[in-house]
This record gives structure tokens, sequence and C-alpha cells, in this order.
């Protein structure tokens, strides 16, 4: 996942060291004028995702919204990895394709081996030398929506609009430690305190948005932005994985009126719900985690008819793409498979 460090000791240690989210350990940038030495370029660089992992499915529902996929490559990796690093066993031969690796820790490598903090998703290489790029979850999808505007598709939506930038961060920063970060926390605590103090910061924060999104359909003025992104990925996994593995269980989001309609208005959203593989992220939660999941059992339900259920989130007004347009129908070859939705 994103920036996680467990210090080592592979999948069984999940939910037995202390959790801790580690800084991006490569954080270079791709910019317009390429001032990190990786200038914006239609075709050089390839985005790793695994579908399962909240952190990358930001840069999923980001690359969709802006209409990237022609000038930024997609890889999807394996949603259950091994102790080495995410695996591309997905594609023919179990190779990727287009970098021609079997695991996401050989562009690690061709950067800089021995390096610290693990292998993460999302993770941008450079297709030419097959080097990362960077890792830096928090700042991808940030210079998605202002960095590669040259190739945005005409009608992309302003993500991060610069008149509400300092409303925006600080909302994204609460949600980030609260919710984003705090299921992790409650999920991988080692003692009952640690374990309390997430949750009870995680539902008083789920409280708070509930409250703001009772009177308004998107986080941040009347248009999705970067903060909708974040607060989604987490929220589109809730009663999938968080209520039930991460014992972030006070109540299911089904239950809450305002964040259920809200979740279920931007999963019906293009470039968002057509980005979501359910069966990978349970699959990857539940068969990866052993230290909290010893059997490898993956639960059969929560169902998932409820997803496409009307929302009347429409009747608080609200321009989802603001003056901009939805995007396109999703490429063929990045649909997600019918299991993997409702």
């Amino acid at each position: 996942m994103g920036g996680r460090d467990d210090g080592g000791g592979g999948n069984s240690a999940y939910g037995r060291k202390r959790f801790k989210r580690s800084r991006a350990h490569f954080a270079d940038r791709i910019t317009a004028d390429g001032r990190d030495g990786w200038p914006v370029e239609a075709g050089r660089y390839r985005l790793v995702v695994s579908r399962a992992c909240p952190w990358a499915s930001r840069a999923l529902v980001s690359r969709r919204l802006l209409g990237l996929e022609d000038a930024l490559s997609l890889a999807v990796a394996d949603p259950v990895q091994d102790d080495r690093s995410w695996r591309f066993t997905l594609d023919p031969d179990g190779r990727d394709p287009v970098l021609g690796i079997r695991y996401l820790s050989e562009a690690y490598d061709r950067r800089e081996t021995d390096h610290p903090g693990g292998v993460s998703v999302p993770a941008v290489v450079d297709v030419p030398s097959g080097r990362l790029v960077t890792n830096d979850y928090q700042r991808i999808t940030l210079d998605l929506a202002t960095e590669w505007t040259a190739l945005h598709r005409e009608g992309a939506p302003d993500l991060y609009p610069r008149a509400r930038r300092d409303e925006i961060d600080a909302l994204m920063e609460d949600v980030f430690q609260d919710v984003n970060n705090g299921v992790y926390r409650a999920g991988f605590a080692t003692g009952q305190e640690e374990y309390e103090a997430a949750y009870a910061a995680l539902f008083r924060r789920l409280e708070l948005l509930e409250r703001r999104l009772e009177g308004q359909r998107y986080l941040v003025g009347d248009t999705i932005t970067e903060a909708d992104i974040r607060l989604f990925t987490t929220l589109v996994r809730f009663d999938a994985v968080y209520h039930g593995h991460f014992k972030c269980n006070r109540w299911k989001l089904a239950e809450n009126r305002v964040l259920w309609a809200y979740v279920r208005d931007l999963y019906r959203t293009p470039g968002f719900g057509d980005t979501v593989d359910f069966d990978h992220i349970k699959r990857h939660y539940y068969q990866v985690h052993t230290g909290i999941n010893p059997s490898g059992i993956v639960p059969v339900g929560p169902g998932l008819s409820g997803w496409t259920a009307p929302h009347h989130r429409e009747e608080l007004g609200g321009r989802p793409f603001g003056d901009g347009t939805p995007p396109g129908p999703v490429p063929a070859a990045e649909e997600v498979p019918a299991r993997g939705r409702p």
C-alpha cells in the first residue's frame, strides 16, 4: 500500500508490529517544467496500481477524470502480493507487457538498491529506463491535476482549484489522519488502547463529515475536488473490509444515511465507480494480512446491490464537473471484470 512500513516481516507481520505510515521515500515530481528531471511527456511514464489499494485508487480516479488514459499508461498488479512485492501475474507470462518485469520491486531496485520503506503503490515508472520515478502517494494526484494540464482532456474538471486550496488542504489533512490512515491504525493496532483511540477518532471524524455533507453535495464548494477523491477511496472500502477486517464496526456505512448516499453518488459518477474492483479489494485485505486473518478466508458478503440504488444527492444541486464534462467510456482494456462490480 502507499507509504506502508511495517518494519519487515512480510505479510504475517500485519497486526503484530506497531503500525507506522512512512513518508514516501521517492518524492521526485513529474512537472511541466521538468525541474526534478522528469518533465510531463505523453507516453513516457507508466502508472502502477493495485485496484485493492485506496492510495493507488486515488490515482486511478484522477487519471480517469482528467482524461489522461492515453498519456499515462496503466499497469494493474495482482491484488495478492507476496513478500517480495506487487506482482504482475494478471498479465500474460506474469510480466508487465510494457516494463517487462515480474515484480514492481525491480523498478524500485533500478532506481536505488537497498531502498527503505518497502515497495508501495501507486508508483510511477519511467518507461525508457525502467526506473521508479515516484511513489509519493500524497503528491501524485495533485500533480496530475496541476502539472499535467497540457495533456488533460477537453472538459477536464479542476480538481484542485487555486482559490479553494487552503480549505481543501486542511480538510484533506484531517481526513488523512483520522479516516484514510485511521482505519489502518485501528486495523493494525497491537494493543487495546491503541485500537480504541484510532476507532474513536475515526468515528468522530466521520460524524463531522456527515454533518458537513448533510446540506452540500461535495466536500468543498459545489464541484468534485481532490478532497472528495481521497474520502471516497476509503469509504468505498468501508463495509467490505474496514468494518469487519479492521474492526471499525460502530456502524456500517450503509447504516449512515448521509455518508452512504454521498459515497454512492460518487460511485455512480463516471471516473469513480468504474475504477473500483470489490473482488480485488476483498481478496487483498483478507488474504494478504495473514497476521490479522490467518485462515485467509474471504467473506462472501456484504452484497453489492445497494451500490446502484437511488441516492437522491442530486437534489442538493452541485455541478460534479464544474464547467467541464464527464469523462468518456472506460478503455476496454481497463474495464473492471464483472465479479468485481455490483
